[in-house]
């Protein structure tokens, strides 16, 4: 009877999902036009129907950002869904249609399916860029008078009409080639000052200019304020996470852990170490104070007295410590994974902030840009360098609770800055020489 049961539960379960897999392309279809309906519904309710522009100045940079979002995740949904859509129904037959009939499925009727399309099309089209269109593959254009209501397009089956639409013109390599100026061509009649001074003017007494330059000042203000607060972003979350889940999460179980099961003290022989010094240490101390004070030499039961009460205190400290290094190896976990999530998911801020630090740093004078390299270099790579590595090394190795090797350390040092090292002469070489050559020659004559 068990086994019957079961069974019949796993048919059941087969069953579902087979089902589910035969409604895929109706699912996916209505995913992707319900996107669009919301889409149409934000244009017409804070837009005047018309396109969901980010440089509009009907609000202001907090609201646009905000809508800017809703846009990104639902075009997301339509790209998906319709990418799901084409693919589902190309692995589905007649014999899967033939199937699902038999099941009861009733499919969408045609012209239900290309309302749907059209309207997807219409909606995303003001959104799309050559490189990066999303098509429905459908190739049905609605009337601009036709209602997007499955009932009219009922009535009206005659106005569909396919038409066969045009692939957008590739551009080839030779007509991004610039024509190469000849010595003659380079040289007017004028000096390259004046005429420069002249285009200036002409700019100035452009009465567009001003409207230019206030896009121009909105733009690179919405960049700065979106790269701060994303920086501030990956600074706080993983803060937050980390210290949210040793708090909540990680600490109350390592507590309980090792509050039920007797483990040892000390995670490694150095914190034994450290406990042992500073024991020796309270010992002399006792000693000293003793004849600081000309007082009596204290007796061998009254120094055991202050001694089991001095160890007593250092295991209640190292047991702590020991239990915050568990805890800390955990919480980074927690902070690492919400990094990367972070990184995942903001794809356009990163855009931005890349943005936003090639205009400061291409913005430098040379002379900042070599100090800038130069203090990097010195720091990481430099002379003194390696007493840094082995404080953040042995700093590292504490807060997680791990004995601090030398030899891995000295290996640690004589390798990786000479990596970074070599990294930062042949992004100068390769890169800072044929952007900036004049920082080049300020950075080699700061360097000597």
């Amino acid at each position: 009877m068990k086994n019957s049961a079961f069974s019949q539960k796993i048919y059941s379960f087969l069953l579902a999902a087979y089902r589910r897999y035969l409604q895929t392309p109706e699912r996916s279809l209505h995913e992707a036009y319900d996107a669009a309906l919301k889409i149409q519904e934000i244009e017409n309710k804070h837009f005047n129907g018309n396109k969901i522009d980010t440089d509009s100045a009907m609000y202001s940079n907090s609201v646009m950002d905000y809508f800017e979002s809703d846009l990104k995740k639902l075009l997301k949904i339509v790209r998906m869904r319709l990418t799901e859509f084409r693919a589902s129904r190309w692995f589905l037959n007649e014999e899967n249609q033939k199937a699902a009939q038999k099941a009861g499925i009733e499919h969408p009727s045609p012209s239900l399916i290309l309302e749907k399309l059209n309207f997807i099309d219409q909606v995303i089209s003001k959104y799309t860029t050559n490189s990066d269109q999303i098509t429905s593959k459908a190739l049905v254009v609605k009337p601009a008078n036709l209602p997007v209501n499955s009932s009219v397009i009922s009535d009206n089956k005659s106005l569909l009409v396919n038409t066969p639409t045009l692939p957008p013109k590739i551009p080839t390599q030779d007509s991004h080639k610039k024509p190469k100026l000849r010595k003659v061509d380079t040289t007017g009649v004028l000096p390259r000052s004046i005429l420069s001074t002249i285009t200036r003017l002409q700019v100035e007494l452009d009465p567009n200019s001003e409207k230019e330059v206030i896009q121009s000042f909105r733009q690179a203000q919405r960049r700065t304020i979106i790269s701060i607060r994303f920086i501030l972003l990956l600074i706080i979350v993983p803060l937050l996470t980390h210290q949210i889940a040793k708090t909540f999460v990680v600490g109350p179980s390592v507590e309980r852990f090792r509050s039920s099961e007797q483990m040892q003290i000390f995670l490694n022989s150095e914190m034994e170490e450290e406990a042992l010094a500073e024991l020796q240490r309270f010992e002399e101390k006792l000693k000293f104070e003793n004849f600081i004070r000309n007082a009596p030499p204290l007796s061998s039961e009254q120094m055991e007295i202050e001694m089991t009460h001095k160890a007593v205190e250092l295991a209640e400290e190292f047991r702590h410590e020991s239990s915050n290094a568990i805890k800390n190896v955990f919480a980074d976990i927690f902070s690492v994974g919400a990094f990367i999530w972070l990184l995942v998911v903001s794809k356009s801020s990163i855009a931005v902030l890349k943005d936003f630090f090639d205009n400061i740093v291409y913005g430098l004078s040379d002379s900042a840009k070599a100090f800038i390299i130069i203090l990097f270099t010195d720091i990481f790579v430099g002379f003194h360098s390696p007493h840094g590595w082995e404080v953040l090394l042995e700093g590292v190795s504490r807060h997680w609770g791990l004995p601090a090797n030398r030899d891995f350390i000295f290996l640690f040092i004589a390798t990786f800055p000479v990596i970074l090292d070599t990294i930062f002469k042949y992004w100068i070489f390769r890169y800072l020489n044929r952007i900036s050559p004049s920082a080049v020659a300020t950075y080699r004559n700061m360097n000597e």
